[in-house]
C-alpha cells in the first residue's frame, strides 16, 4: 500500500499522472465558491471542464469517480451547477451510473427563505464504460423469513411490462437504496477535520471505497482538503493519491493521513 499527498493544483499535477491509473475516485469541488477555501480557489466553468477532462484521462476503464455536490442559491434560484456538471462528465465520456443522495441527520438550521432546509449533497456517481468493481452494501429485511402469499408482485419485463406473482420467503439482506444518511462532524474520527470549512463523514468516504473498489487498487481526491478520502483509504488498505492547493489544509491532512511520500 503507497500513499501520496501533494500540494499543487490539480489540473496541472494530474497532467502529470499516468494515463488510465486510477481505479476510484471520491471527491467534492467546491460548490459554487459557496465558502472561500482561503481565498486560493475560483471554481467557474473553465476549471471545473479541466479537472473533468484530466479526470477521465486518468480513470482506468471500468474505474469510478464518485463527485459530492451541491448548489448555492442566488437571487432567488439555486444555480444548477451539480446538473450542468454532470452533463459535462457525459458529454466527455463518462456513463453517469448512478445519482445517489448524501443525506444529513444533523443539517445546520437555516434562515426561513420561503424554502425547505437544505439537508442533503448529491452524490455523482460516473463510470469510465461499464462498471468493474461493485461490492454492494447490504441491509437486513425488514420482513426477513416472511412468507409472501402471493400477495407481492415484481416486474422483470424489459419490454411490454408485465408482473408475475411471488410467493417466495423474504431474504435475510438486501442491497442498500442510494440515499445514504450520516450524521455530519460529531464522530471522533470526524473532528480532525474541522479545521477545514467543508469536510464530509469519514463512513461516507469508507462507504463508497468499499463500493467500488478492492484492496490494493488506487483511489484518488484531486481535491484532498482536510484528507477524508485519503484516510478512508488507508483504512480499507488502498493505495492514495490526494493532491490539494492549500498548505494549511495539506498540513492537516498530512497529519491525519500520514503518508509515504508527500510532495510540498
Amino acid at each position: 500500500m503507497t500513499i501520496k499527498l501533494i500540494l499543487g493544483d490539480c489540473i496541472e499535477e494530474m497532467t502529470k499522472m499516468q494515463e488510465e491509473s486510477i481505479d476510484l475516485t471520491v471527491t467534492s469541488p467546491p460548490y459554487d465558491n459557496l465558502r472561500t477555501y482561503e481565498s486560493s480557489l475560483q471554481w467557474h466553468e473553465g476549471i471545473w471542464n479541466k479537472v473533468l477532462k484530466g479526470l477521465y484521462r486518468v480513470t482506468k476503464k471500468g474505474g469510478v469517480v464518485v463527485w459530492i455536490v451541491g448548489d448555492a442559491t442566488i437571487k432567488g434560484s439555486e444555480t444548477g451547477t451539480s446538473f450542468k456538471q454532470a452533463l459535462k462528465f457525459i458529454e466527455i465520456g463518462f456513463n453517469l451510473h448512478d445519482t445517489m443522495i448524501f443525506q444529513k441527520t444533523n443539517p445546520i438550521p437555516q434562515i426561513y427563505r420561503k424554502r425547505y432546509n437544505g439537508i442533503f449533497e448529491y452524490m455523482f456517481v460516473f463510470s469510465k464504460g461499464k462498471v468493474k468493481t461493485h461490492n454492494p452494501i447490504k441491509v437486513d429485511c425488514l420482513h426477513s423469513g416472511l412468507k409472501l402469499n402471493g400477495t407481492t408482485y415484481k416486474n422483470y419485463s424489459k419490454g411490454e411490462q408485465k408482473r408475475g406473482k411471488m410467493a417466495k420467503t423474504v431474504k435475510k439482506q438486501k442491497i442498500k437504496g442510494n440515499i445514504w444518511e450520516y450524521v455530519v462532524g460529531k464522530k471522533k474520527e470526524d473532528q480532525y477535520a474541522k479545521g477545514h470549512p467543508a469536510p464530509f463523514p469519514c463512513a461516507l468516504a469508507r462507504d463508497h471505497i468499499s463500493s467500488w473498489s478492492n484492496k490494493d487498487n488506487t483511489v484518488f481526491d484531486p481535491f484532498l482538503g482536510s484528507g477524508t478520502t485519503g484516510l478512508a483509504a488507508k483504512q480499507l488498505e488502498r493505495n492514495f493519491i490526494g493532491i490539494e492547493k492549500v498548505n494549511k489544509y495539506f498540513n492537516i491532512a498530512k497529519e491525519r493521513i500520514g503518508n509515504d511520500d508527500a510532495v510540498d
